[in-house]
């Protein structure tokens, strides 16, 4: 199988991640399913819907239908989120360096993220290590704080995204169990990863 930018990029750890999460990073695919959407109250709130706008994500909080469309393109990883038949997000990772030392940079819009990575249990679980904003370096001490990841759970796709503020707290964070549909699944690693 030819190598993608995901599975050039972590090498030899790229077997640490769970064999689901190894197919849909080789041949990529559709995970689709009900996320939860969780805004915060009173100011935070207020904070977190202008950031979902920001994103393209709902601005209210409630159950939506989503799907997420991965693909590998001329080096870089494209994931192409829909909220609700209706919101579209489109983030672009160019891989820089290897899992060992590097990060990935993420382009959603005007925010730039860097993202390291970390393998917890086969699951892939994104550090934020960088932000710029319209090209602006941002320090991390000023930065929302992100959390997220992905994993898989009964042959399904766990995965959450979360960003918070200082003394604020969670202001918006996103979550569900997804179903796949691999451009090319490999019914040995489906049989297994039950």
């Amino acid at each position: 199988m030819p190598a993608t930018a995901v599975s050039s990029w972590f090498g030899q750890d790229f077997t640490q991640l769970h064999p689901l999460l190894q197919q849909l990073h080789l041949d990529g695919g559709t995970l689709s399913g009900t996320v939860e959407l969780d805004l915060a109250a009173g100011f935070a709130g207020w904070v977190g819907r202008r950031l979902a706008a920001k994103l393209g994500i709902p601005s209210e909080s409630g159950s939506y239908p989503f799907e997420v469309h991965i693909e590998h393109r001329q080096g870089q990883l494209l994931w192409s989120r829909l909220f609700a038949q209706s919101h579209a997000m489109l983030s672009v990772f160019e891989p820089v360096g290897s899992h060992a030392s590097g990060y990935w940079r993420e382009v959603t819009g005007a925010t730039e993220l860097h993202l390291q990575v970390d393998i917890q249990d086969g699951g892939w679980h994104w550090r934020c290590v960088g932000m710029h904003l319209h090209g602006v370096p941002l320090p991390l001490w000023l930065a929302p704080r992100t959390r997220a990841y992905k994993e898989v759970e009964g042959g399904a796709y766990r995965f959450y995204v979360g960003f918070s503020l200082p003394l604020l707290g969670t202001v918006l964070s996103y979550s569900g169990l997804l179903q796949a549909e691999l451009l090319n699944a490999n019914p040995a690693l489906l049989a297994g990863a039950q």
